[in-house]
């Protein structure tokens, strides 16, 4: 008995070792295909290719953008993109590379992740989001835009934001 319980552990390290988690998840695999779907989201953006973009999207996914009043459903976000892309005009935020991050839940079926996007008009900008497994393919649950804000900046860009409140 001993010697089988040392058997699966040793199998549960190699496997992580490996890239293998338990039942088979392959997380360099897993990595490559959510880094994907993001690159394919930046493309179809750029390209305005509005129903290959939305179908990235799971059916209950969100986008938030940078104002604080952009929190879009699916459904309004469509509404959103097919006004943009109606036009021929899309949005063009480039990856920088080795600046994205995905990490998964233990079961292999969720993925989170964050990236640093490059924009002509905004400069660096920051997306995050979580993906979901859903019928073979990863979807996007949620997308977050964010411009970073330099700490040296905070105190002024809140003062700012606090005057237009008023």
């Amino acid at each position: 008995m001993k010697q089988l319980l040392a058997c699966g552990v040793l199998g549960l390290c190699a496997g992580a070792l490996f890239g293998q988690g338990v039942g088979g998840f392959d997380r360099a695999a897993a990595t490559r295909d959510v880094s994907a779907v993001l690159d394919a989201l930046h493309h179809d953006a750029t390209v305005a290719d509005e129903s290959a973009y939305l179908a990235l999207f799971a059916p209950e996914g969100v986008f938030i953008g940078t104002d604080a009043t952009e929190r879009w459903t699916r459904e309004e976000f469509q509404v959103y993109v097919h006004k943009r892309f109606a036009t021929g005009q899309g949005w063009t935020y480039v990856p920088r590379a080795g600046m994205r991050h995905v990490e998964f839940d233990p079961t292999g079926q969720v993925a989170w992740f964050d990236e640093i996007l490059v924009n002509d008009h905004y400069g660096e900008t920051r997306g995050t989001g979580v993906l979901r497994f859903i019928g073979g393919e990863w979807k996007i649950a949620q997308y977050h835009l964010t411009i970073p804000l330099p700490n040296e900046l905070a105190d002024t860009v809140a003062h700012l934001i606090r005057l237009r409140h008023r």
